[in-house]
């Protein structure tokens, strides 16, 4: 990296700067920071979705060559990198509406059509850059939005460069409510025997420890080494390996075998006070044990448990992203999404300090109800949207959250806004048969798969 240049690049960028002074004074030295040459850089790439030039093109698509003879200059296909660059004045500072504007032209760039191979999207104008990782469907910051100096610009260069050299593979998921009895358990189960039935290798972690339901339904006794241990061990000694369990399902017709891993709780995390727990444990434990694994599996899936106590916050810390089951019948269980989404998710972003963990759109879960109750619960949701957008402290938009594919939520919201998996005799009952419902009913896997699709395939 010429440093000296990128600091040079930032101090010569007009205060007035276009997209294009941005992108040619600032932007081309700092991709060849990141590493990149010339014939690795492609300006206007079109994404393949919109009308006209200005909603289907993304200012800049980075991916290396291959070999010398294929420049993705010339052959630009299968881009790793979208870049959108906007005008120095404007507002990118987190939180104002040009930033989430410009978040949102992002998002859609990443999931266009000629973008199915990109893992990484920026956004800069000049004043602030900012990092996303994307996974399949999801999208999820991988840095904060950074104001950019001269004095901070080239280490700023190293930790984007140094994420995404070292892109992990896993994206991990937290299933999460802070009420008890909307499905986590079932959905985990189902969820991970879904993925690998689209070929995906997933770890699940039950990190419920006073429930162990996951552990218990598969009747999984833990190894030489026990998950306890494993997180107390802070000397490396013991692998992650004696840890795992392997889940399989062997079928005749067609002959085929589908798994997914298990890490399974023990009964060294149980009944254990907060105060003992936080001598001996910090929160990020979890993530730094899972981290020795996100190069090997596509998801990994964390069981936990329906309360804010360390276990919990030790796997929302641990995740990227938080999938929250609902029931459209339970009132406590749409409040407490909410609170999960506006106060617990944003502690943990605030102790993190990298943009994640984000909150996917909640769901309803196992749960047949007329169209009656339904629009009871869309009112119930409506008010609960209208009370936090008036908090006179801390105001907070949840409709992207309740509603993602509507504009604006009204008191006359027809059912079907929100992504539901139906309840079936099927699914409660494939716990006494130790095998995920996905494995053994048509309309269960059809369900998850549905599921699966909504929130993370492409």
């Amino acid at each position: 990296m010429n440093e000296q240049a990128l600091k040079q690049a930032l101090i010569n960028l007009p205060d007035d700067a276009i997209e294009q002074i941005v992108g040619n004074v600032l932007m081309l030295p700092f991709f060849e920071a990141l590493g990149f040459m010339t014939t690795e850089i492609y300006p206007q790439y079109k994404t393949g979705t919109g009308k006209g030039k200005s909603c289907n093109t993304v200012d800049y698509a980075l991916r290396h060559n291959k070999d010398n003879s294929e420049t993705f200059l010339k052959n630009p296909s299968n881009p790793h990198i979208l870049v959108e660059i906007k005008k120095r004045n404007c507002n990118l500072t987190e939180g104002t509406p040009q930033y989430k504007e410009t978040v949102d032209q992002l998002n859609g760039y990443l999931l266009s059509p000629n973008c199915k191979t990109v893992q990484w999207g920026i956004i800069c104008n000049g004043s602030h850059i900012q990092l996303f990782r994307k996974h399949g469907k999801v999208i999820h910051p991988a840095t904060l939005c950074l104001q950019i100096t001269p004095d901070n610009v080239c280490d700023i260069a190293k930790k984007i460069k140094q994420k995404i050299d070292n892109t992990l593979k896993a994206l991990t998921v937290a299933i999460y409510n802070s009420k008890g009895g909307v499905g986590k358990t079932t959905t985990t189960v189902n969820l991970a025997a879904a993925l690998t039935l689209e070929g995906k290798k997933v770890l699940v972690v039950d990190f419920d420890p006073n429930q162990r339901d996951l552990t218990n339904t598969f009747n999984f006794k833990h190894k030489k080494e026990a998950l306890s241990k494993l997180l107390e061990d802070k000397t490396g000694t013991i692998s992650i390996k004696d840890v795992i369990i392997s889940y399989a399902v062997n079928f005749r017709s067609p002959a085929k075998t589908f798994s997914f891993d298990v890490i399974p709780c023990d009964e060294g995390l149980y009944d254990i006070s907060e105060v003992q727990l936080k001598q001996v444990l910090k929160v990020i434990r979890l993530r730094q044990v899972l981290d020795r694994v996100k190069f090997y599996y596509d998801y990994i899936l964390i069981d936990s448990p329906p309360n804010w106590r360390f276990f919990s916050q030790s796997a929302v810390f641990a995740s990227e992203v938080v999938l929250i089951p609902t029931k459209p019948n339970n009132i406590f269980s749409l409040e407490n999404a909410a609170i999960t989404i506006k106060r617990y998710i944003r502690e943990i972003q605030e102790f993190k300090k990298d943009g994640s963990p984000i909150a996917l759109p909640i769901f309803w879960n196992g749960e047949n109800i007329p169209e009656a109750q339904q629009k009871t619960a869309y009112a119930a949701i409506n008010n609960i949207i209208k009370e936090s957008e008036k908090n006179p402290d801390k105001p907070f938009d949840l409709s992207p959250y309740f509603y993602p594919r509507m504009e604006k939520p009204t008191t006359d919201v027809t059912p079907g806004r929100i992504f539901e998996v139906p309840s079936h005799a099927h699914i409660s009952n494939a716990a006494f048969s130790r095998i995920p419902a996905v494995y053994q009913y048509k309309i269960a896997r059809e369900y998850y798969l549905k599921l699966a699709q909504e929130y993370f395939l492409q």
